[in-house]
């Protein structure tokens, strides 16, 4: 098989990846489309830059997306990583990365630093306002994001301190404005892409996804 793929552990079926963005989820119109019900809607994205692929959990899912265990918002993948999409386990397939030194630097850069579901929460809640694509947005303010997550502002303060260490945010005026900045464009928090996906097909185990 040319071209990478998702194999869902539950069922066994296959998903060929060779559109360069591909839709994970359980609504209409998604490419890679599963059942389980701790999937959202739109869930994550798979992404193809040449030899290399990667998810983007979209930040609008409940469950949030792992690989091999641990939570992530936007990860380069390994041949035999085990991705889930809340409770449905799929395993990466394909990839083959060992004649290749390293990954260009568009997806060194958009590999982001490991986040805890109420620190993806946060990010979400902080970009929100610059996500609806009116010119000179401002991120969310602590208040806001504390009053859309139902948690005390100074509990937003200590997850955003936490935030710029790990996305290498320095002290300075606009510090919120730069975080947003950083996760809008290393894809760690998107906005929901536009509604023009052609559905799977049905027909086999094996599905051509997108």
């Amino acid at each position: 098989m040319d071209a990478p793929y998702l194999s869902v552990e539950d069922t066994g079926e296959l998903f060929v990846l060779e559109a360069d963005c591909t839709t994970v989820g359980r609504g209409d119109g998604i490419d890679v489309a599963l059942t389980d019900p701790t999937v959202s809607r739109l869930h994550a994205e798979l992404v193809r830059r040449g030899p290399y692929l990667y998810v983007s959990d979209l930040g609008l899912s409940t469950n949030g997306t792992r690989v091999n265990g641990r939570p992530v918002g936007r990860r380069l993948l390994a041949d035999g990583d085990v991705i889930a999409f809340g409770a449905a386990r799929c395993r990466v397939g394909g990839l083959d990365l060992k004649e290749i030194d390293e990954p260009p630097t568009e997806l060194r850069r958009g590999n982001a630093p490991d986040l805890t579901r109420r620190e993806q929460e946060v990010l979400t809640a902080l970009c929100r306002p610059a996500l609806s694509q009116e010119a000179f947005v401002a991120p969310a303010t602590a208040r806001e994001i504390a009053d859309e997550l139902v948690v005390t502002e100074a509990a937003v303060k200590q997850h955003l301190l936490r935030l710029y260490s790990k996305f290498r945010i320095p002290e300075g005026v606009g510090r919120r404005a730069r975080l947003a900045n950083e996760v809008i464009s290393s894809g760690v928090v998107r906005p929901l892409p536009e509604n023009n996906r052609v559905p799977a097909k049905d027909g086999g185990p094996i599905r051509r996804a997108g």
